[in-house]
């Protein structure tokens, strides 16, 4: 089995209720009759608007939605029908082919299939330092960024996606992707986001610990930060 990550638009002028609701509605039913399984789906929607002040933006315009799912290959001579499905659903799409790592399962919150996660997910698309190689960005957020992010934020839902290779032609260059979930709070309460409710001592030192240990390895030039509703279906 292989996992892909595809980041969809929206056209300019849809209405983005309905393209929201019709990813979520119609889509998992279509990428699984073309194979696909364990389908997730991240949104932009009205229920993530407090987030507004953590996007981060590299692509222009910046893609509307995040689909994850598992094909047996995602060789694109078995894939055709997986891609038709993303490109009826979208004005256009990127993807990815990914190797996942679950750093936090989300077994604080459990969601029944097809509702809306509980809190909300930061869905980031990031790219490593040039004067990098990639094994030793690789290096340096495994080894030592993945520790930081658990200790100093209130995640309760943390995967790792590196990107294996892209799949589609002109897909932005990152190298992983990152789903973060976060209570609801942490949307607009940094205190809430970098676990220190209450102490703002803590939220300084966590901060700054995260900034520097992000800085180590991220270009922050090159990355999509965009909060999402989360959807298992």
């Amino acid at each position: 089995m292989e996992k892909v990550i595809a980041a969809l638009w929206a056209a300019p002028d849809q209405d983005r209720d309905a393209f929201n609701e019709r990813l979520r509605t119609t889509l998992p039913a279509a990428l699984r009759a073309a194979g696909a399984s364990t389908v997730r789906i991240n949104l932009r929607d009205a229920a993530v608007a407090p987030a507004h002040k953590l996007i981060q933006q590299w692509q222009d315009p910046q893609q509307d939605a995040v689909v994850q799912f598992w094909l047996p290959s995602a060789n694109g001579l078995f894939r055709a029908e997986a891609d038709a499905a993303l490109a009826a659903h979208s004005s256009r799409f990127a993807a990815w082919l990914v190797a996942e790592s679950t750093i936090i399962p989300n077994t604080a919150h459990p969601v029944p299939t097809g509702e809306r996660g509980w809190g909300w997910s930061q869905a980031s698309f990031i790219s490593f330092r040039p004067d990098l190689s990639r094994l030793d960005a690789i290096k340096i957020w495994h080894s030592h960024h993945t520790r930081v992010a658990i200790d100093t934020q209130a995640n309760f839902e943390y995967v790792q996606n590196l990107v294996v290779r892209p799949l589609t032609e002109g897909a932005p260059g990152y190298d992983a992707f990152v789903e973060e979930c976060f209570p609801a709070e942490a949307m607009d309460d940094p205190a809430a986001f970098f676990d220190a409710v209450g102490d703002p001592a803590k939220l300084q030192a966590n901060l700054a610990t995260m900034m520097d240990s992000c800085g180590r390895f991220i270009d922050f030039t090159r990355i999509d930060i965009i909060p999402t509703s989360q959807y298992d279906c």
